[in-house]
């Protein structure tokens, strides 16, 4: 395979009675996420789950990834601080006069680079000593929205009950609770058709943006790659997020397209929010072959197994692309 520059998924996924994502409580009652999209000529609100949300379960994923295949860890993404490699630098000394030695923030990057291999590919914003370094993720995520007329979200009841019951009657006392031993609440639960759209840019990983250089090998570069790759397939296969102890969703089906390039050019990813978007990025990836032949390659997927059987070729043999900036070094 050709090495790759950058992949996109753009696909509809039928998930039933989830509540991934919510907005908080009012009362007993909690809120699941609502937001407004265009589609078919008009504004819609729909259920949607965010996309910070599923970078979260892909991070996870890739925690687990990175540590089985022994990739250069910083303490904090070791233990899965959100914080990454700005854990360090609040506890390891050493590691900051390093970066005090660095003396420009590109050497700094390079540091950092090769020491977390999840900073590298997740992304962070790097701030010890009045410092304002950003580290951009490798790997996007955008909201996770229902496709209007083909969601809905209701709400149902459920109580907690007390082991040690009193007697009397069930009167509900101001704060909730029945007879102050029973608590009622209200879960909300969605099912339905929902788009996802997301992007790797293969060729920055271990890319240092500031220096426009390398700073792993390309050994380094390959399992870190694949470990993404993974990572991004694995949150298709096990969305984890809220309340899924009680309500792990059901998933039916995902459908739709994988993008990749293999040039300097951008895999094409059309919003699944579109009926005809499988097509659509047909039509821009013939147009971006006619300018660079062979550059894009496309994989199109029925089912959530066809997904894991692309996906899983993909993570076999995917190089990630050098850009030609190093190439010419």
């Amino acid at each position: 395979m050709k090495p790759m520059f950058s992949l996109s998924i753009a696909a509809r996924a039928v998930l039933n009675l989830h509540s991934l994502n919510n907005e908080g409580g009012e009362g007993n009652q909690i809120q699941t996420r609502m937001v407004n999209v265009f589609a078919d000529g008009r504004l819609h609100s729909v259920n949607a789950i965010s996309g910070d949300m599923f970078k979260h379960i892909q991070s996870e994923h890739l925690h687990r990834l990175a540590v089985q295949a022994g990739l250069p860890l910083s303490i904090g993404a070791r233990l899965f601080n959100a914080n990454r490699i700005n854990y360090d630098l609040d506890i390891d000394k050493e590691f900051l006069n390093q970066l005090k030695g660095a003396k420009s923030n590109a050497a700094e990057l390079d540091l950092i680079l090769q020491r977390c291999a999840v900073t590298d590919v997740a992304g962070a914003l790097i701030t010890a000593e009045n410092r304002s370094l950003p580290r951009k993720s490798v790997v996007e995520f955008g909201w996770v929205v229902g496709v209007p007329g083909s969601v809905k979200t209701d709400s149902y009841f459920h109580v907690k009950f007390e082991s040690e019951r009193g007697g009397g009657s069930a009167g509900v006392d101001e704060s909730g609770s029945i007879t102050g031993k029973q608590t009622p609440f209200h879960r909300p639960a969605s099912s339905g058709v929902y788009a996802i759209v997301v992007q790797v840019e293969a060729a920055r990983v271990g890319f240092n943006d500031i220096s426009q250089r390398y700073a792993i090998d390309a050994e380094q570069r390959q399992k870190r790659l694949r470990a993404l790759l993974e990572s991004v397939l694995y949150t298709f296969i096990e969305p984890a997020g809220a309340m899924r102890t009680a309500q792990n969703p059901h998933i039916l089906d995902v459908s739709g397209v994988i993008s990749v390039s293999s040039n300097v050019l951008p895999a094409p990813c059309i919003s699944p929010l579109k009926d005809d978007f499988v097509a659509d990025v047909q039509r821009v990836a013939n147009s971006l072959n006619e300018l660079h032949p062979g550059a894009i390659e496309l994989f199109s997927f029925a089912s959530l197994g066809e997904f894991a059987e692309q996906m899983s070729r993909l993570i076999r043999e995917a190089e990630p692309f050098t850009l030609p900036v190093v190439q010419g070094e």
